[in-house]
């Protein structure tokens, strides 16, 4: 049985900004929608890498994410580098789509246990 700092530790591990960048990259490599999902705050903000919002909303992001994961059959995300630093998440990612094989970076921001922000630079 686990005493309370055990519980806090392990809680706090589940949620770690590194633990939910890898979790939601888990599921978006085994195109569940569901998994994918859950690791993001509902009001998720995604932009292209300084500041300009393509969407906003968890609802708006399943939408999008749905049709990629259907439509997309080799759709896989492979981690060059990873860099952790407080709460955010840098990815450095080989990203594979329709036969085409390009370099992206995800920067994740990290709010009370979820993905609030992501900023994609291409």
């Amino acid at each position: 049985m686990m005493n309370s700092e055990e519980s806090k530790l392990t809680s706090a591990t589940q949620t770690s900004p590194r633990v939910l960048a890898q979790e939601q990259l888990e599921a978006y490599n085994k195109r569940e929608i569901d998994a994918f999902l859950k690791p993001y705050a509902k009001d998720v903000k995604v932009y292209t890498f300084p500041n300009k919002l393509e969407y906003e909303g968890i609802e708006r992001m399943r939408e999008l994410y749905t049709l990629k994961f259907e439509t997309t059959k080799d759709l896989h995300c492979k981690i060059i580098s990873r860099i952790v630093k407080g709460n955010v998440v840098i990815d450095e990612e080989q990203v594979t789509a329709n036969g085409t094989t390009f370099q992206a970076v995800a920067i994740y921001e990290i709010t009370d246990k979820k993905i609030s922000t992501v900023r994609f630079v291409r």
